[in-house]
C-alpha cells in the first residue's frame, strides 16, 4: 500500500491532535511528497522526546508511518539533536505537540 506524503501526513496528525484537545504545532515544513517527519514531545515538566521515522526494516505492511525514539532528555538537549538532524537533511519535518502525560500519539517500534 503506498504511503501518504509527508504534508498529508502532518496536517491529519494537527488535526487529530487539535481534535484531542492538544497542543500541536508545525514548526518546521520540509519536502512536500517524502521528507523525514520529527516529532518532539513536550511534557511540560522539564522532560521532552524526540522521535523519528522507523527504519525501513520496521516498516508497517500496511503502509503506516512507525516512529522510534531518538532521544528522551532536557528540552534544550532535544533542541540540540533537532538542530544535527536539520543540518543532516534540510528537507525533514519538525512537528511539536504538548502532552503531560507523555503520548506522542505515534506509531511506535521497539528501537
Amino acid at each position: 500500500m503506498p504511503r501518504l506524503t509527508s504534508d498529508f501526513w502532518v496536517s491529519a496528525y494537527l488535526r487529530q491532535a487539535a481534535r484531542d484537545g492538544l497542543v500541536a504545532v508545525l514548526r518546521r515544513r520540509g519536502a512536500r511528497e517524502a521528507g523525514a517527519v520529527f516529532v518532539k514531545l513536550d511534557r511540560l515538566d522539564g522532560t521532552a522526546a524526540l522521535y523519528g521515522p522507523a527504519p525501513q526494516a520496521l516498516a508497517d505492511e500496511t503502509g503506516e508511518r512507525r516512529f522510534q525514539l531518538v532521544l528522551d532528555a532536557d528540552p534544550l538537549a532535544v533542541e540540540d539533536r533537532v538542530a544535527r538532524e536539520v543540518r543532516f537533511d534540510s528537507d525533514l519535518w519538525l512537528v511539536e505537540i504538548e502532552n503531560r502525560a507523555g503520548d506522542a500519539r505515534l506509531e511506535l517500534v521497539e528501537g
